[in-house]
């Protein structure tokens, strides 16, 4: 039996503009966790299309259990064994969690779809993963790590060798965290190669064998994950040393800039807290403390019940997001890809989209000049790594995504910002981007309510923390003294 189940030697791939991958190595053992590290753009993904099948390679060889693979599609690489599982979860939500694994392959008996067979094969391959899930439940009623299980069961009915996860880990509780590595270490065990792709470096050492660095399409290293610190890995990511990961600064605390007063929904209550210039409020606590919903009833996606908002000491009224807008609160939202941009759309349009009132005349014409203008003040500001404003917000990293994200509102000159976990998915040295504008908007004068759920980001960026549990504050602790037992205890309702 060959050394590796798949190796890469000299791999290259080029679209229009840009190379994505030049003369790559990578190569996976059978039994092992391998993580694919590197930044936004730095073509992890285009590295794992090109071995599910997705992708062509220009140039190079592909072996797959000794054999050479040049005509590979993704129905060949499925019958070869090979599975991927996306970031943004391929589940239909309408079916069962039987149908969903069985997609396409379902179980038929003269040609009629055998529901019954289906099920029980299933409930046996849950139960494999000690999984307790009735394989008969919509998958839309499924919590994100149950949704991610049924992923795997799914890739194991296919009677896969590879597994390919792409952040699996991106919108997972701790606990969730722990369940889902129970299951990789089992798949280790029985023999699975598994390829981990992740920013989250400090997860990473759970359960991760090897590690192969990338940067900017180009293979730097492969090592033993046991054998290095994650400074060295950063920096191997980077091509320097990151010395201060949480860059926060201290500026003069301005005038009261909002005021919230026992803001209440349908699933928050009594939220009370007040902004001021130049300040960081970080928003901690557990999955479903209520935090996106908050931030969502400010920016007028959900009804506010009861409470007041005041901004600038004036009473505001906030029913929608136009008047949210108007009142100077804009929001990055947490799901980027869906609720911040048109993929679809170029960069210019998707700032166009946002900012409709500063550059259009009385009559609803775009003025083109000041389109180009504002967005090639976005790219050059954020330094957004693209061709040009042309370019589709679907072919961007995650990271630069998230600029335009932010960026979009920020040539608003708004009051108030709102980052919902606005690094989740993108790279440490994207991250230090992200926490550099957050430092520029406390410099201008800016009020910044920022979710997050890794406990170091709250604590290195924020300067007061209010902690979350069951829809309500349930502490408030100085952001240069927090330690992450006083805001667990908080965020469990612990004393």
């Amino acid at each position: 039996m060959e050394e590796y189940i798949i190796e890469l030697k000299d791999v290259s791939k080029t679209f229009p503009g840009v190379k994505a991958l030049d003369k790559v190595k990578f190569n996976l053992r059978r039994g092992e966790v391998h993580a694919l590290l590197g930044e936004n753009g730095a073509g992890k993904s285009t590295l794992m299309k090109i071995i599910s099948g997705i992708y062509t390679k220009d140039e190079g060889e592909y072996i797959f259990e000794g054999k050479h693979m040049d005509d590979l599609t993704p129905k060949k690489a499925q019958a070869l064994g090979i599975s991927i599982m996306h970031q943004e979860l391929n589940m239909c939500e309408h079916l069962s969690v039987a149908e969903n694994i069985f997609l396409g392959r379902e179980e038929q008996r003269y040609g009629v779809l055998n529901k019954k067979e289906s099920i029980q094969k299933a409930k046996e391959i849950l139960q494999r993963l000690n999984l307790d899930i009735d394989p008969e439940t919509l998958v839309g009623k499924l919590s994100g790590s149950k949704q991610q299980m049924v992923e795997i069961a799914k890739a194991l009915s296919m009677d896969s060798k590879v597994l390919i996860m792409d952040e699996p880990t991106s919108s997972l509780s701790d606990k969730e965290i722990k369940d889902l590595f129970k299951i990789v270490h089992q798949l280790k065990r029985e023999g699975y190669a598994i390829i981990y792709i992740s920013h989250r470096l400090d997860e990473l050492q759970a359960i991760t064998d090897r590690f192969s660095v990338f940067r900017d399409g180009k293979y730097i290293a492969t090592k033993c994950f046991s054998e290095s610190s994650l400074n060295e890995i950063i920096a191997l990511m980077v091509g320097r040393e990151i010395t201060d990961k949480f860059p926060n600064i201290t500026v003069p605390k301005g005038r009261e800039i909002m005021r919230v007063e026992n803001l209440t929904t349908n699933k928050v209550k009594n939220i009370s807290f007040t902004l001021n210039e130049g300040e960081i409020i970080g928003f901690a606590g557990l999955v479903g403390a209520g935090r996106t919903e908050m931030v969502s009833a400010l920016f007028g996606l959900d009804k506010i019940e009861c409470g007041k908002v005041y901004i600038e000491g004036e009473e505001v009224l906030i029913t929608s997001p136009m008047t949210a807008i108007k009142n100077g609160i804009v929001l990055g939202p947490e799901d980027r890809r869906n609720l911040g941009l048109c993929t679809k759309l170029s960069i210019m349009e998707n700032i166009a989209l946002a900012n409709l009132d500063k550059i259009c005349n009385k009559w609803g014409v775009v003025n083109r000049k000041k389109e180009v203008e504002m967005t090639n003040f976005v790219i050059e500001r954020f330094k957004v790594k693209t061709p040009s404003g042309e370019q589709l917000a679907e072919k961007l990293s995650g990271g630069n995504q998230q600029k335009i994200v932010l960026g979009k509102w920020l040539v608003r000159n708004e009051k108030v910002v709102i980052f919902d976990e606005p690094t989740r998915g993108i790279d440490v040295a994207a991250k230090v981007e992200i926490y550099h504008m957050m430092n520029q908007l406390k410099r201008d004068g800016y009020g910044v309510v920022f979710i997050s759920s890794e406990m170091p980001e709250i604590m290195g960026m924020s300067d007061k923390i209010l902690v979350m549990c069951n829809g309500k504050i349930s502490g408030e602790i100085e952001g240069c003294v927090a330690t992450q037992e006083e805001i667990m205890k908080a965020a469990t309702n612990f004393d």
